[in-house]
């Protein structure tokens, strides 16, 4: 199902309407939680303060503004910037390709010309605590909301673009990598994003660091061991709700055939 979501744009109405179109297909990683406050996110990622601030949100969906954390090509410091999900190609010719640019293959992201230059120099971290994927059951799907260590920070491995209108305003954009699954993931769905150990922020971030082959050794399933999921209210489903309720737990939907045995 799709639904047309109404918001401002810093577009002009020819090149980005703001009727945005967001549809309920799910696709993987369509939705994801960032529910800490901006100091603690800060803390976490050891950047620089920044100015703007956000509210915790519980129910992130494409083409809205999210956190990313980038490393400055100068100095050794880390930054934070809101950029839109969804990425445009710096070539593209207008930002409606950015609906289907939410996600990045990290098998084919190097060989993809909308993705491999963003892969090579233009890398950054996407913090989270939790996203969202949909089960087939019966009839209807199941969310489920996903974590590690049962809800702490986390970061997707993100690449960014910067695009041009024909006025010359630059809208900055990004996407999350996926892989295949884990074992907690499979269950659910046959993708999972990427997401980075710790350990490996520093390598990931490096503008330097131009060896694609090398950070790619990075895109690999996360530790399951210390993941969990567990099935959430179908509030998730619809943009609009965006509150605590969206990622806390619920019994999931039974199927006919579960009810009569």
């Amino acid at each position: 199902m799709c639904v047309l979501i109404r918001r401002p744009s810093v577009l002009p109405a020819r090149e980005m309407p703001n009727a945005t179109l967001i549809c309920n297909t799910f696709l993987m990683c369509g939705r994801y939680r960032l529910s800490r406050r901006k100091q603690i996110v800060e803390e976490y990622f050891d950047t620089a303060p920044v100015e703007h601030d956000w509210s915790p949100r519980y129910n992130i969906a494409p083409t809205q503004d999210v956190p990313i954390v980038r490393q400055n090509p100068k100095e050794p410091v880390r930054e934070m910037s809101l950029v839109r999900w969804g990425l445009i190609p710096s070539w593209a010719r207008d930002p409606s390709v950015a609906a289907k640019m939410i996600n990045a293959r990290s098998e084919t992201a190097s060989m993809k010309p909308a993705f491999r230059d963003a892969l090579k120099s233009r890398r950054c971290l996407i913090p989270a605590d939790g996203f969202y994927e949909w089960k087939r059951v019966g009839k209807s799907k199941q969310p489920y909301c996903f974590e590690v260590n049962e809800g702490e920070l986390f970061a997707f491995a993100g690449i960014w673009d910067r695009w041009k209108n024909a006025s010359g305003n630059a809208v900055e954009s990004c996407s999350i990598l996926t892989t295949t699954p884990n074992a907690v993931t499979a269950v659910v769905h046959d993708r999972m994003p990427v997401i980075l150990d710790l350990d490996s922020y520093d390598l990931w971030l490096d503008p330097g660091m131009k060896d694609v082959g090398l950070v790619s050794e990075l895109l690999k399933p996360f530790n399951a061991r210390i993941m969990r999921s567990y099935p959430v209210s179908t509030r998730v489903n619809q943009v609009a709700n965006d509150d605590e309720e969206c990622s806390a737990p619920v019994q999931p939907v039974q199927t006919q055939n579960q009810l009569l045995f």
